[in-house]
């Protein structure tokens, strides 16, 4: 079972003024429970693809047991598995932890050159209109370079996310078309999402991917939709139920993302 929790969160006027779009009925961040939750071995599905996907039509995530990296583009949910090929999930597949929304272009900004994915972030960071709302990240081209990671499948019991990723399969990728998908969260929602970027990627065939680890990129339009309103679905039942959230888990988290 899951519990649904909405919160909405008001785009100020100034951001209305930069042509902000802040059409409720679409510009909502659905999420599957929270990452300090998968931080903390909470690896089990609850809710399933076809469910997801009525709540967005673009995002990322993972899967049941945390079997790959989810990204769902343009209406299709794809899981790049442990050995890096792309493949279309069936609607009845579960997630644990996912992040979707309907994408609608708001704004673009422009990136000349980044020489890793720490540079990248730190630019589109600087280019926000606001540090205090979600978007989603979507880029379209072709990139000198990717760096990507998933992570197999977990068995019981479970380990520690930060030790579940020392089991990753890493893959490159050099002068590779493909889209980027993933979001930007801004500081006060961590420990229920990544603070800052959190990028999947996926080749133009549709054929490859995974969790981004590092980038490069060469004249880039990054499209971005700000999301309003942020609704959880969190567990009411199994490991998430009995869980501490109280610590800090920063240090964890940032293992896991680079």
């Amino acid at each position: 079972m899951i519990l649904i929790l909405a919160a909405l969160a008001s785009l100020s006027a100034g951001a209305a003024q930069t042509g902000l779009s802040i059409d409720r009925d679409r510009e909502v961040l659905f999420q599957v429970s929270t990452i300090d939750a998968l931080l903390l071995a909470v690896y089990d599905g609850v809710l399933p693809v076809g469910e997801l996907k009525e709540k967005g039509d673009f995002g990322i995530g993972t899967f049941d047991k945390l079997a790959g990296e989810m990204i769902l583009l343009d209406g299709v949910c794809y899981q790049v598995k442990e050995d890096g090929v792309a493949y279309v999930v069936s609607d009845d597949l579960t997630t644990p932890f996912a992040s979707v929304t309907f994408f609608d272009h708001d704004e673009t900004v422009l990136i000349e050159e980044a020489a890793n994915l720490t540079e990248f972030v730190g630019i589109l960071e600087a280019s926000l209109p606001s540090k205090n709302a979600f978007y989603a990240v979507r880029i379209d081209g072709t990139f000198p370079y990717v760096r990507t990671r998933s992570v197999p499948a977990q068995e019981r019991p479970y380990p520690l996310l930060a030790d579940a990723v020392s089991d990753q399969t890493v893959f490159e990728f050099v002068n590779a078309s493909g889209t980027i998908v993933g979001f930007w969260t801004p500081q006060f929602a961590a420990g229920i999402n990544v603070p800052g970027s959190h990028l999947h990627f996926i080749t133009d065939d549709r054929t490859a991917g995974g969790h981004i680890l590092d980038l490069r990129v060469d004249g880039v339009e990054v499209a971005l939709d700000v999301t309003a309103s942020i609704l959880m679905a969190l567990p009411t039942a199994g490991d998430f139920f009995d869980l501490d959230l109280t610590g800090d888990l920063s240090a964890d988290l940032e293992k896991v993302e680079k």
